[in-house]
């Protein structure tokens, strides 16, 4: 289980190494030379890797070195096969200008002499290049033979019924080794100070232990105080973004100054010269298991911190966070003392029954710590789901399965190891302990550019859901899987051939596309974005405005500068990315079928937008109408175009409505309309004052041009009024409500002075009856003395034109609908 250290240790070797081992790679690269390989000394190690294939008994250490060897040659293969690619180009475009040779041999001499000299010289050329292609094909199928064998041990190993530690026979052998490991510690020192050379370098040292001695302790006793005191001093009631950085950095101490303590005193008891192999073995040991240890402790104070200003990573009060905060130091005891004893395990060569003893208890402990560590997962789900009044977010959903998982896995480990699967057990237990603090440090690191981006930008309340927080988190969870697939058992070497297998890419239609070919095609394109982008911000503020076009034309060019821009900037990047654009020939006819029958309105569009651009029957800023809604135009872009209201909603419009429709654009080429104001006056009007004083109103207002002149229209004599119209045209039409306001104001006003009646609608009322008026019965009203039940006279209802019923005297006058208004 060594690998999975060694990933935990390579988390942090990526965190503070990688420049400079990346630098001294690129420059020990850039300093050797292309040689061809030598294919002679392949075939011996070709044939010495499938003998060792074929037999079976070769120990997988060995197989990992001869995987290696394979890499190697791999890599030298992968460099020839460009061998030549330039001279090989060259003799085939040659080739390719003579064209096909004829069917017939009806080919001149000369040029049929030539074709074959080339057809040799790019046989010639070309013969490196397909050894190197079946060497390489060889090395890939070995390497993959390899893989397979050491994957097919690891699967027998996982699930190899071991020694079982709860059997009580093999717990004298797990206690024998612990007490022979002491015993041998203890007699590899006092042998050493009983001989005078071991006391005379001891006494030599003294004053060095001594100092490491001192350093050592008061790092361990005081390191954490102090990194604690001087937190304490920075922080205050209100955190800022760069005094929590600051704090950030200081925490470290608590982390770096204990290991640093432990170090020292490693180095203390080193310079005694008091130690044999055993111990020397077991001081190696301890500082890379402190360092989990203090690393374990650090982040579950960064999880389950003490005293935070702001919301806490978990949703957990102070009690759960003091719990969380001791469960996570004491997992990285649990992980330290695992890899402790099983270094110590390996290197002593200590029997099965003995190491599964001795790890059995640490498993447990480990399942115990694990299942309360769930626990403590499991009620920030609920907490977060009973404080949010909305339905539950994935993210709570996500802590609530991970959080029943670890305590299925918490208990299926310590089963598997007591009935006898330590290894399956280790394999479950370990990878799920080290995956915690992997994802320990993603969210702290995902809170550290959180924070940072705060200190940029100033923005606190919409920091966490940002856009470059988000990306960043997920760019870190992406470089951080490697680093989980090394802590579930992925080995190195499958991981750098993953790696191989996805820069060289897959090939599509004869084409080659690789993670290179897609960077390339990106930076190019961008680079011809923001050229083209560039281009047009000059066109926009600097030539065009000196020139004569109008706005809409000068929009026009813009835009269609933007679209051949783009294109081209899509072309060069295909054809710098080397995609040869001939073998996607069929994939673009099927395409453009699909485009002819699926998206024909998208086309349809697009065609009409550059229709609209050409010919400018619309510009931006154009006050239109267009089914039935009026607006400006306050964009053309390649599907549709922007209509903003008068009542500033916007409204878009497909492009094909403008071409195939009826469009009305009041201000195309200029801005001058005409205003229509009607104007109703009673029959008792003067109507040549009326049009004497309609005229003067038009001609004063500032607005309306004086050619053509203002016209006063007597359009008709209405039922109840007669009729006037103003008709002008106004210098600027948008101001047309405005002008009509103006003119109505100024009309209500030069009526009153001059005493002309505003119309108004007036009715005639004809009364059938009118002696009912008066109160006299008439003739056929009056009742017969022996009539007690008729109603007095005076109680007899009026009968007018627009109440009565039709039931009168039956002459059917007025109620026959005539629509004389009388």
């Amino acid at each position: 289980m060594k690998h999975l250290f060694r990933a935990l240790c390579l988390i942090l070797a990526l965190c503070f190494a990688s420049l400079p081992i990346t630098g001294a790679g690129q420059m020990a690269h850039a300093q050797q030379t292309i040689e061809g390989p030598d294919f002679a000394a392949w075939e011996d190690t070709a044939t010495r890797v499938e003998n060792a294939i074929e037999n079976g008994d070769v120990s997988t250490a060995v197989l990992e070195d001869l995987r290696r060897e394979l890499t190697k040659w791999r890599e030298q293969f992968t460099n020839a096969l460009g061998a030549n690619s330039t001279t090989i180009k060259t003799v085939q475009d040659q080739l390719a200008a003579l064209g096909p040779a004829p069917e017939n041999d009806t080919e001149a001499s000369d040029i049929a002499a030539q074709r074959d000299e080339l057809n040799r010289r790019l046989s010639r050329l070309q013969a490196p290049v397909r050894t190197a292609e079946l060497a390489r094909s060889r090395a890939d199928g070995l390497i993959a033979g390899i893989d397979e064998i050491i994957r097919n041990r690891q699967t027998a190993e996982l699930l190899r019924l071991g020694p079982s530690p709860v059997n009580p026979l093999h717990w004298p052998e797990g206690l024998l080794v612990l007490y022979q490991l002491a015993d041998s510690v203890q007699r590899e020192v006092l042998d050493d100070w009983e001989t005078p050379v071991g006391r005379t370098v001891f006494n030599d040292n003294l004053p060095v232990v001594l100092a490491w001695l001192l350093l050592g302790l008061v790092l361990l006793a005081r390191g954490r105080r102090w990194s604690n005191r001087l937190m304490r001093s920075i922080t205050k009631e209100e955190v800022s973004a760069g005094r929590w950085m600051v704090t950030f950095l200081i925490s470290l101490g608590e982390w770096l100054l204990p290991y640093a303590g432990i170090c020292a005193l490693a180095e203390a008891l080193s310079a005694t010269a008091l130690f044999g192999p055993r111990g020397t073995l077991i001081l190696d040991t301890v500082q890379p298991a402190a360092f989990i240890f203090f690393l374990a402790r650090w982040l579950a104070l960064q999880i389950f911190p003490r005293h935070e200003k702001r919301a806490p990573l978990l949703n957990l009060d102070s009690r759960c966070r003091y719990s969380g905060r001791l469960y996570g130091a004491l997992m990285g005891l649990v992980i330290a003392a695992f890899y402790f004893l099983h270094t110590i395990a390996e290197q002593s060569k200590w029997s099965e029954p003995a190491t599964n003893v001795v790890l059995f208890p640490v498993l447990v402990l480990a399942g115990l710590l694990l299942f309360n560590l769930a626990k403590l997962l499991l009620m920030h789900s609920r907490a977060a789901r009973d404080d949010s009044d909305d339905e539950e977010t994935f993210r709570d959903r996500l802590a609530r399965l991970l959080a029943r998982t670890l305590m299925l896995l918490a208990v299926l480990a310590p089963i598997l190891a007591a009935v006898g699967y330590l290894k399956a057990a280790q394999a479950i237990m370990l990878p799920t302990l080290l995956s915690l603090m992997l994802l320990a440090v993603l969210l702290v690191l995902q809170r550290v550019v959180t924070e940072v981006y705060v200190m940029l930008s100033g923005n606190r309340e919409g920091a966490y859901d940002a856009l470059i927080p988000v990306l960043a988190g997920f760019a870190l969870v992406i470089l951080s899987l490697p680093l989980f697939a090394l802590i579930w058992g992925a080995r190195p070497a499958q991981l750098s051939e993953i790696w191989v297998r996805f820069t060289e890419g897959v090939t599509v239609g004869g084409t080659q596309i690789s993670p290179s070919i897609f960077m390339t095609l990106a930076v190019v394109f961008v680079l011809g974005y923001l050229l083209t982008r560039l281009v047009q911000g000059a066109l926009k503020t600097t030539v065009l405005p000196k020139t004569r076009l109008d706005p809409g034309g000068r929009n026009a060019i813009v835009s269609g500068v933007g679209y051949v821009g783009i294109f081209l900037a899509a072309l060069i990047a295909i054809t710098s990315a080397g995609i040869d654009l001939s073998s996607l020939a069929i994939v673009a006819g099927a395409l453009s079928v699909g485009i002819g029958f699926g998206l024909q309105n998208v086309v349809s569009n697009f065609v009409a937008g550059i229709i609209l651009l050409i010919e400018r029957p619309i510009s931006e800023g154009d006050w239109i109408e267009v089914g039935g809604k009026h607006g400006y135009v306050r964009g053309i872009s390649v599907r549709s175009t922007r209509i903003e209201t008068f009542d500033r909603t916007d409204v878009i419009v497909p492009n094909a409505d403008f071409v195939s429709g009826t469009v009305t654009n009041y201000t195309r080429g200029n801005t001058v309309g005409r205003v229509i104001v009607p104007v109703g006056v009673a029959y008792s009007s003067d109507t040549r004052e009326v049009e004497t004083i309609l005229r003067e109103i038009a001609e004063e207002h500032p607005m309306v041009l004086a050619n053509p002149a203002p016209n006063v229209v007597f359009t008709s004599i209405g039922t109840s009024t007669y009729d006037f119209e103003i008709r002008a045209i106004l210098r600027d039409v948008n101001w047309v409500m405005s002008v009509k306001s103006d003119m109505n104001h100024e009309i209500v006003k030069r009526f009153g002075a001059a005493n002309i009646e505003m119309a108004f609608p007036q009715q005639d009322i004809w009364i059938r009856n009118p002696e009912a008026l008066s109160g006299k019965p008439t003739p056929a009203q009056e009742v017969p003395p022996s009539d007690a039940t008729s109603p007095p006279p005076s109680q007899s209802p009026l009968k007018t034109v627009a109440d009565y019923d039709g039931d009168g005297d039956g002459d059917g006058e007025g109620a026959d609908g005539d629509g004389d208004g009388r």
